[in-house]
């Protein structure tokens, strides 16, 4: 699985890469999580609001920060 957090750095993003990561560790799975910050790679996906969660290159959230709980759910789908 690959998961990658876009944003530009800003205090939210930050606080969704935080999320991410405990989420994956109390998943207990490997994942691949990777940070996006260049704004042309940010646009490819087609995003205009940060920060924004991708998985397995599928945008599955833009503008918030999502809860452990919330990441928990979108990766065990």
């Amino acid at each position: 699985m690959k998961i990658e957090i876009l944003g530009s750095g800003c205090a939210k993003c930050k606080q969704l890469e935080h999320v991410v990561k405990e989420a994956v560790s109390q998943h207990g799975k490997f994942a691949q999580i990777e940070k996006v910050d260049q704004i042309a790679q940010i646009m490819e996906y087609g995003v205009m609001s940060t920060p924004a969660l991708v998985i397995d290159g599928e945008v599955v959230s833009v503008g918030k920060v999502l809860s452990v709980d919330d990441v928990l759910a979108l990766i065990k789908e």
